[in-house]
């Protein structure tokens, strides 16, 4: 589970990224280091670990991969509402309840795969 200073962070906001709070931190880090390579390019790794040019690459990879956490959530919240819309799921379960209890009361109708 993810921490946050320390302390146990509830499951389900610990996984909700917002990318804009992760681009206004890492905005003027990025800034200050004004030009800087691609994180893991030859170029990166020819930088000392203590150049603000490497961190700034490594700030601007973590900025991108938020965004693509946040794009894809809010796509998987998109779905779920599409197929929570499909169909009337209070009606598919009364005939699920309906078929089980037949079949229940009538052992005999049960098919048998074999």
């Amino acid at each position: 589970m993810s921490r946050q200073g320390g302390g146990r962070v509830n499951a389900i906001s610990s996984r909700t990224a917002d990318w804009w709070a992760v681009h206004s931190f890492v905005a003027p880090w990025l800034d200050a280091a004004d030009d800087y390579p691609m994180a893991g390019t030859l170029a990166w790794q020819e930088l000392s670990s203590n150049d603000p040019q490497k961190w700034a690459a490594l700030l601007d990879a973590a900025s991108h991969h938020i965004l693509r956490v946040e794009t894809a959530q809010a796509q998987r919240a998109e779905a779920a509402k599409a197929v929570a819309g499909a169909t009337d799921w209070p009606q598919v379960a009364r005939e699920i309840r309906q078929r089980s209890a037949f079949r229940e009361a009538h052992p005999w109708a049960r098919r048998v795969v074999g």
